[in-house]
């Protein structure tokens, strides 16, 4: 469903979406709230998905645009939680995201701004990751800047805690540097975030020069695995693993 209008858009529930869910593009500020994604049979395999899960690209809301506020909703599927393309002034606050591929900014494409981003007080249960900024490792001409966390819970995340990655679609792979990374914190109340064993708690996979300043991240918690790898990047204030 295309969303373009503003305003409020609240207590609508949708149960099995074939893919993407919502795409948001309002033409003036809109609140989403009370809403609830439902692709739980997309956890069961089917015929042409060899035993693994046949949902595909079920993300409950691929975000590019300005003055959105997603909260308290519920979302179980198969994709991102949330998908910030393009845009600023985005909060997504108080909701509860449930099997899928976690709270994202990106995949971010040539020549695309993102600033202004709060993602607070939400619950996030058995991921691929909780947090995650990927960026294609072809774009250029791209900034990412004012990424705000606070008063996250994650449990059961299965691959990363939180993962910054300039190399998409491959997961830490070669990063470009095409895209300019800044001010990315983790403000009070404090995110807490547990990984399982084999996950990585947190993984940053920058292109050279291309994360920049000093980020805080004194509230942000991450408990299990192991330490990932931290590529071209030493910014980081507060936290270490």
């Amino acid at each position: 469903m295309k969303i373009k209008i503003s305003g409020t858009f609240s207590n609508v529930k949708v149960v099995n979406s074939p893919a993407r869910t919502y795409s948001v593009s309002n033409p003036g500020p809109l609140t989403m709230t009370s809403l609830a994604i439902d692709n739980s049979q997309g956890d069961l395999p089917n015929a042409h998905s060899n035993g693994l899960a046949a949902g595909h690209n079920t993300d409950g809301f691929d975000a590019s645009t300005t003055d959105l506020t997603i909260q308290n909703s519920v979302i179980k599927n198969q994709d991102d939680c949330l998908a910030i393309n393009r845009g600023s002034n985005i909060v997504f606050k108080g909701n509860t995201c449930s099997g899928g591929h976690g709270i994202s900014v990106g995949s971010i494409d040539s020549g695309v701004t993102v600033s202004g981003i709060v993602i607070s007080g939400n619950t996030i249960i058995n991921n691929d990751q909780a947090l995650r900024i990927k960026m294609d490792a072809t774009a250029t001409g791209s900034t990412v800047s004012n990424i705000t966390y606070s008063g996250n819970t994650a449990t059961g995340m299965r691959r990363f805690g939180v993962l910054i990655d300039q190399s998409y679609p491959a997961t830490l792979g070669t990063p470009g540097s095409g895209v300019k990374l800044s001010g990315v914190n983790f403000v009070a109340p404090t995110t807490t975030i547990s990984v399982n064993s084999d996950a990585d708690r947190v993984a940053i996979n920058c292109g050279a020069g291309a994360c920049t300043g000093t980020w805080d991240w004194s509230n942000l918690k991450v408990s299990g695995g192991v330490a990932g790898p931290i590529t071209n990047f030493n910014g980081i204030s507060g936290f270490s693993q």
